[in-house]
């Protein structure tokens, strides 16, 4: 029954969980309702770039000559 014991407060502590023996802190209802939520608006991404190929190894050779 110590630091080591999962079903303990200290052993809570120590293992940095939560559970019957550890309850969370409850946040006030004031703290909360402070902050007005923005209206979520879907997002559209950009039309995707097409890619450039690689160059292959046989265009390369022949550059070095």
């Amino acid at each position: 029954m110590g630091k080591g014991d999962k079903k303990t407060k200290r052993g809570k502590i120590i293992k940095g969980t939560y559970g019957a023996r550890r309850r969370r802190k409850k946040r006030k209802a004031a703290a909360v309702a402070a902050k007005p939520k923005a209206k979520a608006t879907p997002k559209t991404k950009a039309p995707a770039k097409p890619k450039k190929a690689a160059p292959s190894v046989e265009a390369a050779k022949q550059e070095e000559e």
